[in-house]
């Protein structure tokens, strides 16, 4: 199937649609999210990208993220998406949006209108193992260590947010 993104400018305005792989080769400006969700031990839930996605294969990120579909609202993307990579359901809160835009690889350049999900949840995740290889609960302090002293096992937008926007959030 081809997933097609929508095209935002830098204030959100839809301009089009494009094929997913397309905009990611052309590094035009799309509409993405980022899911966080956190245990009632204030663990975050990280994930292991599968092995055979195009970009950034078996690096580590944030619970879920994708991009809506044309026509979708981010908070149905987000909660589809949720349910379709990690087996979770939980409520979802916008805390923030921004831009970021980096070259991921010779070819792959990801430049997002990323909007940041909240979501509280003591399940174990149920992964969908074509997108997710594996998963950990871990605590920030934690995290922000391993992306210290390994920076090279995390996505980019991963560690923007982390390293970045974290003061962002507006915990329970």
């Amino acid at each position: 199937m081809i997933q097609k993104v929508i095209l935002v400018n830098e204030n959100d305005e839809v301009l089009g649609t494009m094929e997913k792989l397309e905009a990611h080769l052309k590094g035009a400006l799309h509409r993405a999210f980022s899911i966080f969700i956190f245990n009632d031990q204030k663990e975050l839930l990280i994930h292991q990208r599968a092995f055979d996605k195009y970009h950034s294969p078996g690096l580590w990120t944030n619970t879920c993220c994708s991009h809506p579909f044309p026509e979708e609202t981010n908070l149905d993307a987000a909660n589809r998406r949720l349910e379709e990579e990690m087996g979770m359901q939980c409520e979802l809160k916008e805390q923030f949006s921004f831009i970021y835009k980096e070259r991921i690889n010779e070819t792959i350049e990801e430049y997002e209108l990323d909007h940041v999900f909240l979501g509280y949840s003591n399940a174990e995740p149920l992964i969908n193992e074509e997108e997710v290889a594996a998963y950990q609960w871990i605590s920030l302090p934690e995290l922000k260590e391993r992306m210290h002293t390994q920076p090279n096992d995390f996505t980019i937008w991963f560690k923007i947010i982390i390293n970045s926007y974290i003061d962002k959030f507006q915990f329970q």
